[in-house]
């Protein structure tokens, strides 16, 4: 009884996360459209406009996808613990650590540890 209670918890908390991910995402890229089309009709300029919409997009999909494999980890580790489910998490998380990385690079227009390398420079 008390185990079915803890899968029931564990999974609302997941769907939850889930929900919370999918909402970032979306409201992220609403927002951001709807300032790129402010910009766009006010008359700034267009290279710039675009900058901005390709940089807030990224970030608001960075950070859902941040929630997702929250979700994931919780609904593997707490719900279903099998050797198969691991294997699936893995994938995923591989899979959306890539996309990560690569909108991170497309964000800041060079890679991760080139960051880190200009700041000791700098």
């Amino acid at each position: 009884m008390l185990e079915n209670l803890a899968i029931a918890t564990a999974d609302a908390v997941t769907r939850i996360i889930e929900l919370t991910g999918i909402a970032v995402i979306a409201l992220g890229a609403f927002g951001t459209l709807s300032v790129f089309l402010y910009r766009f009709a006010s008359g700034h300029d267009r290279e710039q406009a675009v900058a901005a919409l390709r940089s807030s997009l990224g970030r608001a999909i960075l950070l859902g996808l941040e929630f997702l494999v929250a979700a994931d980890i919780i609904n593997t580790v707490a719900i279903e613990p099998t050797l198969n489910s691991v294997a699936v998490l893995a994938g995923i998380v591989a899979i959306r650590t890539f996309l990560s990385f690569s909108l991170e690079a497309e964000i800041e227009g060079r890679l991760p540890w080139r960051k880190a390398q200009q700041q000791e420079k700098g």
